[in-house]
C-alpha cells in the first residue's frame, strides 16, 4: 500500500515537473523589461538608404510640357503579384546603372534618392528644350525583407513604405512565438559588398536608438529560439501525446485507479 502511494506521489512530481519545463518565464516573452527605466523619447540616427545593384527604383518626370510627360511617363504601369500591386519600375544593374529613355545609362548606385532625382533631372537637361523638366522623382519599389526562425509565419514580405522598423518587419511574420528568443534576433544584410551579421536585443528599449532598428530592403531577420522546445520543428504530435498521456492519468489517479 505504502509503495503504490509513493509511486503516485512520484508520478505527480514527475507531471509537475513536465508541466514547468514546458512554460516559458514571462520576462522571456517580453519585448521591454526596462519600461520603466525610460526617462525620455530616443532619438534614432538613421542613415538614408543609398542605392545598391538589384534594387527597383520608379522614376517620374514632371514637366510643365505635355509631350514631355508622355515621353518619360508612358503609364504608371501596375503589376499585380502574389504578394499585391506594384509599380513597374527600372531595375538597377550589377554596376549601377538604369536604362532611361533617351538619355541611356544613368549610374545611380550608391546615391540616395534625392541625389539620384538630380542627377537624373541633369541628365535630361540634355535632351529636352529649354530644361521644361519642372522636377524628378525617385523612389523605392518592391522592398523586401525575410522573416525566419521562430516567427508565426516565415516568409519573403514586400513592404512599399522607406521606413519600416523591425518590429513592423516582426509583425508581417505574424510575431514571434512564444519560444523565440527576443535577445537573441539576428538581421543580415549587405553592407560594402559584405554579408554582416547584427545581433539585436528585442528585449531592450535603447535598440530604438541603434543604427538597425530599422530596416532596409533585402535584409534578412533570424529569430533564434530560446533553449526550451523550439516550435520551428514538427514537435506538434510529440505535444499532443505527451499531453494526451499525461492528462489521462491525472484523470486516472483522481478516479482512485490504482496504477
Amino acid at each position: 500500500m505504502q509503495k503504490n502511494r509513493n509511486f503516485k506521489i512520484e508520478l505527480v512530481l514527475l507531471l509537475f515537473m513536465l508541466s514547468i519545463i514546458s512554460c516559458v518565464p514571462i520576462r522571456e516573452l517580453s519585448y521591454f523589461n526596462d519600461i520603466n527605466e525610460i526617462e525620455g523619447p530616443v532619438v534614432n540616427p538613421r542613415t538614408q538608404k543609398t542605392i545598391m545593384p538589384f534594387d527597383r527604383i520608379y522614376v517620374k518626370v514632371l514637366s510643365t510640357d505635355t509631350q514631355t510627360s508622355q515621353i518619360f511617363n508612358p503609364t504608371d504601369e501596375l503589376r499585380t503579384s502574389g504578394v499585391g500591386t506594384s509599380l513597374l519600375g527600372y531595375l538597377v544593374d550589377e554596376s549601377g546603372n538604369i536604362t532611361f529613355p533617351f538619355a541611356g545609362k544613368i549610374n545611380v548606385g550608391s546615391l540616395t534618392t534625392s541625389e539620384a532625382e538630380t542627377k537624373i533631372q541633369k541628365a535630361l537637361s540634355d535632351y529636352v528644350p529649354n530644361t521644361s523638366v519642372t522636377s524628378v522623382s525617385v523612389k523605392f519599389i518592391d522592398n523586401q525583407v525575410s522573416v525566419l526562425g521562430e516567427v508565426t509565419n516565415q516568409g519573403v514580405y514586400t513592404f512599399p513604405q522607406d521606413k519600416l522598423n523591425i518590429y513592423e518587419a516582426l509583425a508581417f511574420g505574424g510575431g514571434i512565438t512564444r519560444y523565440g528568443n527576443r535577445k537573441n534576433v539576428v538581421l543580415i544584410r549587405q553592407e560594402n559588398g559584405k554579408i554582416a551579421y547584427h545581433k539585436l536585443n528585442l528585449s531592450d528599449t535603447k535598440i530604438a536608438g541603434k543604427d538597425y532598428y530599422y530596416v532596409l530592403p533585402n535584409d534578412v531577420i533570424v529569430v533564434e529560439p530560446l533553449k526550451s522546445l523550439s516550435t520551428s520543428y514538427s514537435n506538434n504530435t510529440y505535444t499532443t501525446i505527451l499531453t494526451s498521456v499525461t492528462t489521462l492519468i491525472a484523470v486516472l489517479l483522481f478516479l482512485g485507479y490504482k496504477l
